[in-house]
């Protein structure tokens, strides 16, 4: 029986104090965390390029409005 530690989840400092903040967590095989406050219990799984990638579009897109 394996025993996974407890991952150390840390909002994101673009988060607001009230609702719908997002947290993220480093796992031990340098995987990536998600979750949303609102929806604890759901978790993505991704890797560190996947999220760089998906910031870049975001970030790319918030400059076009």
């Amino acid at each position: 029986m394996s025993t996974k530690p407890p991952l150390t989840w840390q909002k994101s400092s673009y988060s607001s104090e009230a609702s719908s903040c997002v947290y993220l967590a480093a796992t031990p095989d340098a995987t990536l965390r998600l979750r949303e406050s609102d929806e604890p219990a759901v978790v993505l799984h991704t890797d560190r390029a996947a999220l760089a990638a998906l910031i870049a579009v975001v970030k790319k897109d918030a400059t076009k409005t």
